[in-house]
């Protein structure tokens, strides 16, 4: 079963739902570089199940540990192991489940291909090994932000037919004004509808989906690379790893089908500050699978939560038909909770990515983060 992900910056996750822990081995990392653990329980403070009304009562404070690979908070070039304890498991709640198959979910799936699954919480399947990309992801963050400035930010930008009205001027430039409140939309008055809707939704044992929208700043022109491995292709598939999500957009995505070239494309001029920049930024950020300077704009569209409390009709493992109602602690809307997961899929790119080029290319380096930190 895979579970590795990037190049140079390399991560391992393990553990399941219901298992003991579930943590990330990082490879990779040079040695020197500060490890605030602190920077990573925000994050997964943010990721964590129980925060609200609006998402599954499970009562996990997702502490992290570090196991090795860390001395006097700074990391020493060896493998790094983060670790976080799972403590309010209820396993009871999936007994009905062992020979059932939840509609949409990947009980059926998983029981195929490997022929035996953890029915418990949903063993590798489940949304709760996202801790271990998330508490990864936080390491990259802040290697991110210290050596060029990069901020990633998202958002919930609806959730079923209830858009918000965040346009490109009003894009939010931080995580604090996204979590001005539960669902994390920075428009106010749209929060409030989505969440009457979640908690109505909820009340009725059903559940909902929606789109996160994501937005990178201050990136620099050069990362990624062509043909195979551009970096769009490692964004679709780092984001569409994520349980749940069925759809990812760059830029324009599908909406750009309705214009004419004249109308589509970027045209480039040179600012204030000498840089190259685009008129308008219909690509994203990304053209020929490289940056462009410009910020770099993501959509990920996310499907109801697949269990829910509402009898359905299914399969069980002899092949008969029955139906299912479903137990357990489950989000009625994964959005929320999702908005620190798409941060951490897209910062892990962008790690590797800048680590990549960094070593491929030491002018590169020179220009964008050793000239960088000469003008600071």
């Amino acid at each position: 079963m895979p579970s590795s992900w990037g190049k140079i910056f390399r991560i391992s996750t393990f553990g399941e739902s219901h298992g003991p822990s579930v943590g990330v081995v990082i490879d990779g990392v040079p040695a020197g570089i500060p490890l605030e653990l602190s920077e990573i329980q925000k994050d997964l403070d943010r990721r964590r199940p129980g925060q609200s009304e609006i998402t599954t009562p499970r009562d996990e404070a997702d502490e992290v540990r570090v196991l090795s690979g860390v001395f006097e908070d700074k990391t020493i070039g060896s493998p790094i192991a983060l670790v976080v304890d799972n403590k309010n498991t209820i396993s009871k709640d999936y007994d009905n489940l062992k020979d059932v198959f939840r509609p949409s979910h990947a009980d059926y799936t998983y029981q195929e291909k490997y022929g035996f699954r953890a029915h418990v919480g949903g063993g590798r399947s489940s949304v709760r090994e996202t801790i271990a990309r998330v508490a990864a992801a936080g390491l990259a963050r802040r290697i991110l932000e210290r050596d060029l400035g990069i901020r990633t930010v998202a958002w919930v930008d609806s959730i079923g037919e209830i858009d918000s009205n965040i346009s490109e001027n009003s894009y939010p430039k931080s995580r604090e004004e996204v979590d001005v409140n539960p669902v994390r939309c920075p428009d106010k008055e749209t929060a409030s509808k989505m969440e009457r809707l979640i908690l109505d939704l909820r009340n009725e044992g059903d559940s909902v989906g929606g789109i996160i929208k994501a937005v990178v700043y201050n990136l620099p022109p050069g990362l990624g690379d062509p043909v195979y491995d551009k970096l769009d292709g490692d964004l679709a598939k780092a984001i569409l790893s994520i349980p749940a999500c069925k759809g990812f957009e760059l830029g324009s995505g599908f909406s750009g089908t309705r214009l004419f070239g004249s109308n589509h494309n970027d045209e480039f001029y040179i600012d204030d500050e000498k840089r190259v920049r685009t008129r308008t930024n219909h690509s994203g950020g990304l053209q020929g699978g490289i940056t462009n300077g410009m910020e770099l704009v993501i959509k990920a569209a996310f499907k109801p939560t697949s269990t829910i409390k509402k009898e359905q009709k299914t399969v069980n493992s002899l092949n008969e038909e029955t139906t299912l109602k479903a137990r357990g602690r489950h989000d009625p809307c994964v959005l929320p909770r999702a908005v620190p997961i798409i941060e951490a899929a897209i910062n892990l790119v962008l790690i590797d990515a800048y680590f990549y080029q960094r070593a491929l290319q030491p002018e590169w380096y020179e220009k964008w983060v050793l000239n960088r930190e000469t003008r600071r």
